[in-house]
Order: structure tokens, then sequence, then C-alpha cells
């Protein structure tokens, strides 16, 4: 038995057949939710592990109009027991099972680097405006196919807000909230067109986080239609996009470049 998996999901092979149509046909993008996927004892010891809000922990503090956050992605700074959960998500086994339950074609392949992912933590008054994500890695320049999401949020409420955001392509509306529980999996094809976010102010005690593991899988090339004509292969930017009824204070047409590590950028375009 894999100690690290809920024994409801020790068979990998059988959930993927079981939900591959479930995530394909989901609106308004192709993504699934899981609960309770891990162990609840192990990921406990992974929440006891993860790093308290303290800046010196983090290798990032992000703090602009469309994102306030911290997080690390460096493995030195990521306690060993949470590097090694991480290991076992980009391990042959479970990198199988993602290649199932979505359907790609081409062999995904997992970031060692968790450029853009790794731990993050969300104190009150952060957020993360809506946006597709950057699709092309900044180092191996393979490009960017699932975002897997791991919240380790212990009884959170409703009134707290951050739950995740699923907007339509028309960004007319948000078809689908998830609520970030502790032990909940999110897995979602990135792509041009898959809006997400938590865009209103996190609203929980002073001493309550938002907790998450992020991770993203590639592949040496990837399908047109994931594409939108209009951006070409945009590489390394991430689009922010404006909720419509909604006032968004950050500006448009403009184009900031955002240092992220070392001597790499993210060119963030906001939209038009």
């Amino acid at each position: 038995m894999n100690f690290i998996l809920n024994k409801s999901f020790q068979n990998l092979n059988e959930i993927s057949e079981k939900n591959k149509k479930k995530f394909l046909n989901a609106e308004p993008f192709s993504h699934i939710e899981f609960n309770d996927f891990f162990d609840d004892q192990y990921l406990e010891e992974i929440l006891d592990t993860f790093p308290h809000e303290n800046l010196k922990n983090y290798d990032h503090n992000f703090k602009n109009e469309t994102e306030v956050k911290l997080a690390i992605n460096s493995p030195e700074k990521i306690p060993d027991k949470i590097n090694s959960f991480i290991e076992y998500l980009n391990s042959y086994s479970f990198l199988s099972f993602l290649q199932n339950l979505t359907g790609i074609k081409e062999k995904l392949i997992p970031d060692p680097y968790l450029f853009g992912g790794g731990l993050h933590l969300i104190k009150r008054g952060g957020f993360l405006k809506i946006h597709s994500d950057f699709n092309v890695h900044p180092q191996t320049k393979l490009n960017r196919r699932i975002n897997l999401l791991l919240y380790l949020n212990k009884d959170w409420k409703d009134e707290w807000g951050g739950q995740l955001e699923l907007w339509n392509q028309q960004m007319k509306s948000c078809v689908v909230k998830v609520k970030p529980n502790f032990n909940k999996m999110v897995i979602f094809k990135t792509t041009d067109f898959s809006y997400h976010g938590h865009p209103e102010p996190l609203m929980s005690p002073d001493n309550v986080t938002r907790k998450s593991i992020a991770l993203y899988y590639y592949t040496n090339g990837r399908p047109k239609e994931e594409v939108d004509p209009k951006n070409g292969e945009r590489g390394q930017t991430t689009l922010f996009q404006r909720r419509q009824n909604y006032e968004e204070n950050f500006i448009t047409n403009r184009i900031i470049f955002k240092k992220i590590f070392g001597s790499f950028y993210i060119r963030k375009k906001e939209n038009y």
C-alpha cells in the first residue's frame, strides 16, 4: 500500500480511467477536484512542516496590483518532508496518472526548478487576480500543460473568501468556485483560456493563512487550439484579465517585467 495516498485512491490507473471524461468535459475548461486524495495523517505532517509567514522563510514577496502573496520555490528552503512529497508528485507513477487523466498525448515532464510554483502562502488582504498562466518555461523552453494545486487549510470558513475561481473565456462570469479546504486537490489544463485566480482580498483572521502547494507539468510542444492566435507563443507571459462588471484597479495595455528568481523574468502583459 502507498502510505502517501488515501486508501480509496490507491489504484491510480483506475482513478484516472474513471475520471477522464469528467476532467475533459468540465466547464469552463478541463479540470477536476479531488477531496481527501492523500492520506490525512501524512498530509498533517506536511502541514506541520509548512513554513510560517516569516518573510525570511520565503523566496518571493509579491505585492502589487495583480497579486499579494508569499512563495518558496528553492528546494533548500522547502522542508525535507515536503521535498519528498513533491518528488512523489513528480514520480513516474503519478505522471502516468496525470497523463491518463488529462488525455494529453505528449509525455508530461515535471519541473525540478518549481518555476512559479512550490509553496504559496497568502495572508489576510492577499489576492491573485484572474489570469491565464505563462506557457513556456524560461529555462527548459518546454510548454506548460497542467496545473496541480493542493490546499492545506483546516476548518476553512466560507466568509474568509480565498476560493479558487474558474472563469469563462469571455470573462463574463465565474463558473466554478473551489473552497481551499485541507486535502483538496485541483488539476486543470494550462491554456491561454484557462482563466483562474482568487481576485478578492482574503478576509481570514490575522493568524490564519491560505496555504497551498503548486506544481506545473510540461510537454515538448502543445496543440494549436490551446494558444490564442492574437498572443502567439507568448513565452513567459502571464495575462491578467479584468472581470466584466467589476472595478479592477490594475492598469491595462501595460507590460511589467517582474523578477522571479536569479536572472529570470516574467513578462506580464495585462489585458486590453
